[in-house]
């Protein structure tokens, strides 16, 4: 059966990225001092102000308007008349609320709150493919601009891939869409070439790539003013693009800016590790978890599995393999996956999943989750 899927992703310099990387990168440099610290860091830009807000107990003392600074630096708005280095930061931070520390302490769950885990066969990464395509795009988006090979390329972009499939099997890719902020002086006819050759081209597999695949480059036409100057972020707003891509349900909160405390985020990056490990294994060839915590109580209220009819079990004793194999207390999370470090900047910009070098990304329980298919 003949179908298409599309996921988008977006360049470092995506408004609201940006405010994901300032909200890591500040919860990475308390986690360098103070490794049981609890964060919950959120940032708002909007023209030529950031505000950093949220909370944060810690005895480390960092410098939170310097972070901010060298992370907008570090992402290149440092360009023109509207430099957003220079903007106005304000911090409103304050330590967490007690009523939640209570229940943390007791190493139960940060917070009620339902996180999905998934994984398919489509990439080597054990992704989408079009979420995998999409995040890659806008990589290289930002790696033309920074090395000069497009230096009329300024920090904000977006991508958007829309695959066709037989069944479940990727065919070719239908549609490309980038968005890409440039400086002046740059034509759209140059822009289009150039993206077209030094962006998709090295990107997309020219095998996925045919005569009816269609591009569009900076559809709207001039894409000068980008972005807080020309549109607000906020922490956190991004989370599709953080995941899957849409392939699979998302749980009710986002990642960035928080410690491991949150199962927000250590649970969702423990039910991607779980996913990849069963697809690894051979158990199933597509896989989504659910996870459910109560605040306060450290083992999770439901587990919940969907194989899409690709399991060699039951979906339901597959449930019961992950609960007998896998810990699912927050602090057993944190332990197995190693969330006390400053790994987060890692995970701010270009989705949380699919890297390499990611203690969740591992398939370190792949062979011995092989038994069950004896």
């Amino acid at each position: 059966m003949r179908k298409f899927f599309t996921s988008e992703s977006v360049t470092e310099g995506h408004p609201d990225k940006l405010c994901d990387q300032i909200s890591d990168a500040i919860v990475d440099e308390i986690l360098k001092i103070d490794k049981n610290a609890r964060c919950a860091v959120e940032c708002c830009a909007a023209y030529d102000r950031l505000l950093i807000m949220g909370e944060v107990t810690t005895f480390a003392k960092v410098d939170y308007e310097k972070i901010a600074r060298q992370t907008i630096e570090k992402v290149g708005y440092i360009h023109g008349a509207f430099a957003f280095d220079k903007c106005k930061i304000d911090v409103a931070i304050h330590s967490q609320s007690p009523d939640i520390a209570m229940g943390v302490d007791r190493l139960g769950a940060g917070d009620q709150g339902m996180m999905f885990g998934y994984a398919c066969r489509e990439t080597e990464e054990l992704m989408p493919l079009p979420i995998a395509l999409a995040h890659k795009l806008a990589i290289k988006l930002a790696e033309v601009r920074k090395s000069g090979t497009l230096p009329y390329l300024r920090p904000d972009g977006k991508t958007q891939v829309t695959v066709e499939y037989d069944g479940k099997t990727p065919k070719r890719v239908d549609t490309i869409v980038v968005s890409a902020q440039h400086n002046t002086k740059v034509t759209q006819d140059k822009l289009k070439e150039d993206i077209i050759k030094y962006v998709i081209k090295e990107i997309v597999p020219p095998t996925l790539l045919d005569g009816q695949t269609k591009y569009f480059i900076n559809p709207t036409g001039r894409f000068e003013i980008g972005g807080p100057e020309g549109d607000s972020g906020l922490t956190g707003r991004k989370i599709i693009v953080d995941t899957y891509g849409g392939r699979c349900a998302h749980g009710g909160g986002a990642f960035s800016g928080k410690d491991a405390t949150k199962v927000d985020r250590s649970a969702a990056y423990m039910a991607r590790y779980i996913c990849k490990n069963l697809v690894a294994s051979g158990l199933c060839d597509e896989v989504e978890l659910q996870v459910a915590y109560a605040i306060g109580v450290a083992e999770p209220v439901s587990v919940f599995v969907d194989t899409f009819g690709t399991g060699k079990l039951t979906d339901g004793e597959i449930a019961d393999i992950i609960v007998k194999e896998f810990d699912l207390r927050p602090y057993s999370i944190i332990e197995t996956l190693g969330l006390l470090a400053p790994v987060y900047s890692a995970t701010a910009a270009y989705g949380h999943f699919g890297k390499s070098g990611l203690s969740w990304e591992r398939v370190n329980r792949a062979e011995d989750l092989k038994k069950y298919l004896k």
